[in-house]
């Protein structure tokens, strides 16, 4: 992993290089940068996939006192990855929390950005998101020491395996949950930046709702990936989302939980793939037909 000093803090991030088209992957609350392995391990081959670890609870240092860990603070600290590492033409692909920082972003107007992913993700008044999202935001009223009290049950696997945990959030990711939870469950500091990113977002309920009103307006390309099984961010939701956006598409990957990173990753990277090459193919033959034109060539 690579690090990098942004204004809130040091953030970690993995980088795989190349001449490829540009991705940048966001994970959710209490994940971290490895929720992307399996599907930068796929697209890597061909692209450059930048995947941040994001202060959201799994980070591994402590951000600075006065930074802003809501969630508009969070998406304004993505814009500033992207201007540091100086990325163009990125496709911004978020999955759970980190689609709604991505629908931030979108309705931000951010120029790096040249195409957007939501897959599976808080969107509309589904924030927190579903029975996992509102009894941890709950959890966030604790002092910290109370609340790293209450998160020790976590090392547990049937607690981790619970609705109210992650057990509708992935059907075959245990083994990731285990690990996003370790600074959390050893480090002081992790504990007090994830009490005041739950505080944070038991201020702003209406941040996503906000947001929608303003996705109509996105006018880039846009996919909507959506697990059809998913028992915490309603299917619904994805079409809700692909209708409003004008560009915007929708596809469906069964067999998986909200977590499709975890769940289905060859399916996801593949969907993600066959995204950014047909809009580099629409891409590529406007400019033909635009410069045929400019030169005063037949199109046909």
């Amino acid at each position: 992993m690579n690090q990098i000093e942004l204004s809130a803090g040091t953030i970690d991030y993995g980088d795989t290089g190349g001449d490829g088209p540009t991705l940048v992957l966001l994970h959710g609350l209490l994940m971290d940068a490895s929720l992307w392995d399996d599907v930068v391990a796929d697209l890597s081959v061909d692209h450059r996939c930048v995947a941040p670890t994001l202060p959201l609870g799994a980070h591994r240092h402590a951000m600075h006192a006065d930074a802003d860990l809501s969630l508009r603070g969070i998406a304004r600290l993505v814009a500033e990855l992207l201007d540091r590492l100086d990325l163009h033409d990125v496709t911004l692909v978020g999955n759970d929390t980190g689609g709604a920082l991505v629908q931030l972003l979108a309705c931000d107007g951010v120029g790096r950005v040249s195409r957007i992913v939501l897959a599976s993700c808080d969107a509309f008044d589904n924030f927190p998101p579903g029975l996992t999202g509102k009894t941890l935001v709950l959890t966030g009223k604790l002092p910290p020491s109370l609340f790293g009290l209450f998160m020790q049950h976590m090392r547990l696997r049937p607690v981790r395996r619970l609705p109210i945990a992650f057990g509708w959030l992935t059907k075959r990711g245990d083994a990731a949950t285990a690990r996003w939870m370790k600074p959390l469950l050893q480090q002081r500091d992790i504990r007090r930046d994830t009490v005041r990113i739950l505080r944070a977002a038991a201020a702003e309920k209406n941040v996503l709702l906000d947001a929608a009103e303003c996705l109509p307006t996105y006018d880039r390309p846009a996919l909507v990936v959506w697990a059809s099984d998913d028992r915490v961010m309603p299917p619904d939701h994805g079409r809700r989302l692909a209708e409003l956006l004008p560009h915007g598409r929708l596809v469906e990957i069964p067999d998986s939980y909200t977590l499709m990173p975890l769940d289905q990753p060859a399916r996801l990277a593949q969907v993600i793939r066959d995204f950014i090459d047909s809009v580099t193919s629409t891409t590529t033959r406007s400019a033909e037909l635009g410069s045929s034109f400019t030169h005063g060539e037949d199109p046909g």
